[in-house]
């Protein structure tokens, strides 16, 4: 069957992860937080923040702002975004795709740092539209979120090609019916993507 559609993880793939261990352990870092303090309380408000139940001034209050400190929410919120850095060879490859094929985002993320991150890397002027987990209401790799997708985009399983840094998410793809490449450079995208006939 003939690939029409696209479906793009954003952290990891199109750009840098935005909240993930690597990125909160700088900002911990830079200012001075427990790290072990900050983890347990991230895990437990993380999900929420994700599936659009939690705003983002919400989880800082929980996870941040729940004592005194001696900077802003203003000042962590402006370290949580200067960690999102674009992967420019496949935002290149991206662009270079758009056009030929239908493309959508299906990412797990909230709201606020989702919307940050498309806007500040123009994601929107590639991509149709924005399948993630904060306005759909589920998070990969819950098989359902990659159902509501392809419900969304209105393409077959088979039709479908679901790029992914994280294995476990190219899995849950799979399972139900969509190609899957596990991303790990854009050279190597190209080449699997090559393969499928989406050059």
């Amino acid at each position: 069957m003939t690939i029409k559609a696209l479906f793009w993880d954003i952290g990891g793939v199109l750009l840098t992860n935005g909240w993930d261990r690597e990125q909160r352990a700088d900002v911990i870092s830079h200012f001075g937080l427990d790290a072990g303090d900050f983890t347990e309380r991230h895990k437990l408000a993380v999900p929420e923040l994700e599936l659009g139940r939690l705003t983002l001034d919400d989880y800082l209050s929980q996870v941040v702002f729940y004592a005194p400190r001696d900077f802003s929410r203003e000042d962590f919120r402006a370290a949580m975004e200067a960690e999102s850095q674009p992967h420019a060879d496949t935002l290149a490859l991206a662009r270079d795709l758009a056009g030929r094929w239908r493309m959508y985002a299906l990412n797990n993320e909230g709201h606020d740092l989702n919307e940050y991150r498309v806007r500040t890397y123009s994601l929107h002027e590639f991509l149709l539209g924005f399948f993630t987990s904060c306005y759909l209401g589920v998070m990969k790799p819950n098989p359902a979120i990659y159902r509501l997708g392809l419900r969304l985009a209105q393409v077959q399983p088979a039709e479908a090609v679901m790029i992914d840094d994280r294995l476990q998410n190219v899995e849950a793809a799979r399972s139900v019916g969509m190609r899957a490449v596990q991303y790990v450079d854009a050279a190597q995208l190209r080449e699997e993507l090559a393969r499928l006939g989406v050059t």
